[in-house]
């Protein structure tokens, strides 16, 4: 075989394995999701709203943080959002200020919740989040689900902080686990005034209304009742810290773009 020949025989295998190669399917990256433009940033509404985005961390009652939440900010249809800087600056005269723990909450975090509930060997924080609910029960007792109004993007949670906030303390995974129904010197600190339990409690307890709770933390739930009801929020009984202002811009649509500042940037 001459060198001519080898070499010509090279060139026509390269060729045939750049063929097979560019001829392969090319997996290709699909862009994120973004909001639509009727969503966005709170702080860009009302820079003064406290910001405690529960699950970008560990503090929640899967005990990491939530698929989906990449940063901690608080997305909200626009019209709820006004809403919320109206009741700021009432609730500013008084010495006091609203604190969002969760506000828009993508689809995937909603499937995460899903697929956690239905690991029953995962309760490692049960001590503090569901001391008292078999985990069996989770979805029978409409604690998980597998939509969310949070997702519609009109929908928060938020509770009420005595001015001026002191800083809360971040949670440390593995600490010893104190019951969310607890004295508030008990129970996991939190600047928030006392609402009778911690956020995210699954417990009857935690029914706005509920005849047990009394006295000062009841008077709390409906300060924070009252202000956000008289302009348009209407809140979920079962959960004193769970605020939908109606109308809904989207009342049949669940998004799915991640909590970050990028899928609202320019709105």
């Amino acid at each position: 075989m001459t060198g001519l020949t080898r070499a010509l025989r090279a060139l026509a295998a390269a060729g045939a394995a750049l063929l097979a190669v560019t001829a392969a399917p090319v997996a290709v990256a699909r862009p994120e999701p973004k909001a639509p433009p009727e969503f966005v940033d709170l702080r860009s509404v009302d820079p003064t709203i406290i910001t405690e985005m529960r699950y970008t961390t560990a503090h929640n009652f899967m005990g990491e943080p939530v698929d989906g939440y990449r940063q901690p900010v608080c997305i909200l249809a626009r019209p709820a959002a006004r809403a919320l800087r109206t009741a700021q600056r009432s609730l500013l005269r008084e010495g006091y200020s609203l604190k969002v723990y969760d506000c828009y909450r993508p689809q995937r975090a909603v499937d995460h919740f899903v697929r956690w509930a239905k690991d029953l060997d995962d309760q490692a924080m049960k001590g503090e989040f569901y001391p008292t609910v078999d985990k069996t029960r989770l979805f029978e007792d409409g604690y998980i689900a597998e939509k969310s109004g949070h997702s519609r993007g009109s929908t928060v949670d938020l509770t009420i902080v005595k001015l001026p906030a002191l800083p809360t303390r971040p949670y440390r995974p593995g600490e010893e686990l104190a019951p969310c129904y607890a004295p508030k010197g008990e129970r996991f600190p939190d600047n928030s005034v006392d609402m009778g339990t911690g956020y995210d409690c699954f417990d009857t307890l935690s029914h706005t209304d509920d005849p047990r709770v009394q006295g000062a933390q009841r008077a709390n739930r409906q300060l924070l009742k009252e202000r956000l009801t008289g302009l348009g929020f209407v809140n979920l009984a079962e959960e004193w810290w769970h605020f939908t202002f109606k109308p809904e811009l989207f009342p049949d649509t669940y998004f799915d773009f991640p909590v970050a500042r990028r899928s609202v940037a320019g709105h």
